[in-house]
């Protein structure tokens, strides 16, 4: 599992990029399957990750919105991971990259069912590895464990040399790269954080004046591109690519200042479709169809299940997920029958059933069919007010499901 980090529906040169250079990841969507319809948990980073490990709601875990450098929040430790899922028949896993599902010393991925670990909390600077708290911001195994690098290249050297390791065992590989998340920094961009103070405002961005954010977003799109190379490549050279499922996409929309979210309104942190439709492609050679495109509406919560199917491992019967299995798109064409997703933030809520999507802000409520206006510019709420009821009836039985928002100690603003 690839996960990118900001990175817009039309980033990438499969999806329309004519900016990014991506032939990596463009091979694996040549070769593979391509979703059109794929979305993130959350229009911004914890959620999405939360959903992704446990197969459920983020909401569930308690956590709504991006986490900050509290020590206090995280993924409850006593959910079930898709780490731990995967024990009883064997796998040996790992995870590479970005947590941001809780502090690691305390909500780790080590306490969480991963074997091995090499992490950031958040996005630390590409090369001091200083977090935006001013602490280091490197660790293994839970611990501190700086080392001299290019962030996007180390995770990619420590992906590497877990498969050629675990080569003869079945793995699972968690890879959620940093890139393109802020401090824009290529791969020979200067060092900006320095630990001691706290990293905000202007500063958060890096070192770079704003008129070269594209640029140095560009290049870490491609370096993120080549650590996608480097994995698949290694996969081919230990005789296991026919063996092994990839999935790559996003944890959420991009942002407009340096992305681009193809057709879809808004950004990061919104809940139109371009804060959580993203880029997702899935790629195994002999079982995924090569140039397959499905339209089928899917989610980052549906990946637990479905990896969980492939390796042939039940769902803990305490376990309840709210994902689903995509075994039937991924290898035989198939398509999803239409379901209520829901996603909520701080301040805004959205619901879609079919093509139907109704969004509630504040006082607002707004309906569009995504059918006819991907853009999400036609408010239908007036002349289809029994579609209207529908979805809020829907959203209103999720929210007793859930349970209510969390109450965050720090604005989520702050830490995006």
């Amino acid at each position: 599992m690839i996960l990118l980090d900001d990175l817009g529906y039309a980033d990438l040169g499969c999806f329309g990029s004519k900016v990014h250079h991506t032939p990596h990841i463009d091979r694996l969507a040549a070769t593979g399957l391509r979703f059109t319809d794929f979305h993130t948990n959350g229009a911004v980073c914890s959620p999405t990750r939360a959903a992704f490990l446990t197969g459920r709601y983020p909401q569930r875990s308690g956590i709504e919105s991006a986490i900050g450098f509290v020590r206090n929040e995280g993924v409850p430790l006593e959910a079930t991971m898709i780490s731990e899922g995967l024990r009883p028949v064997g796998y040996h896993t790992g995870v590479f990259g970005k947590w941001h599902v809780g502090h690691v010393e305390v909500f780790g991925p080590n306490d969480q069912g991963f074997d091995e670990s090499y992490c950031g909390n958040n996005n630390p600077d590409y090369h001091s590895h200083v977090s935006r708290d001013g602490n280091m911001d490197w660790w293994r195994d839970q611990r501190i464990a700086d080392e001299p690098g290019y962030l996007t290249d180390l995770v990619t050297q420590h992906a590497v040399q877990f498969i050629l390791q675990q080569k003869s065992r079945p793995f699972f590989l968690y890879v959620p790269e940093f890139a393109g998340h802020f401090p824009y920094q290529g791969p020979g961009d200067p060092p900006h954080r320095t630990t001691g103070r706290e990293w905000n405002g202007d500063d958060k961005l890096g070192p770079l004046p704003k008129a070269q954010h594209q640029r140095a977003f560009r290049e870490m799109v491609e370096a993120a591109d080549a650590s996608v190379g480097r994995i698949v490549s290694t996969l081919e050279s230990a005789g296991l690519r026919e063996r092994t499922l990839v999935f790559v996409c996003s944890d959420n929309g991009g942002y407009l200042t340096v992305s681009d979210n193809g057709p879809y309104r808004g950004q990061k942190a919104d809940l139109t479709e371009g804060g959580h439709r993203v880029a997702a492609i899935a790629n195994w050679p002999g079982r995924i169809k090569p140039k397959s495109v499905s339209a089928t509406t899917a989610m980052t919560f549906d990946l637990m299940p479905t990896f969980l199917a492939v390796a042939g491992v039940p769902v803990p019967g305490d376990v309840a997920l709210d994902g689903v299995d995509l075994g039937g798109v991924l290898f035989r064409g198939e398509s999803l029958s239409p379901r209520a997703l829901i996603w909520r933030d701080s301040d805004e809520k959205a619901v879609r059933f079919g093509p139907w999507k109704l969004i509630v802000k504040g006082e607002t409520t707004s309906l569009f069919n995504l059918d006819h206006d991907v853009h999400e510019d036609h408010d239908l709420a007036g002349a289809e007010p029994a579609r209207v009821r529908d979805l809020q009836a829907r959203l209103t039985a999720w929210e007793a499901d859930v349970g209510p928002r969390a109450v965050k100690s720090v604005p989520t603003a702050k830490w995006e």
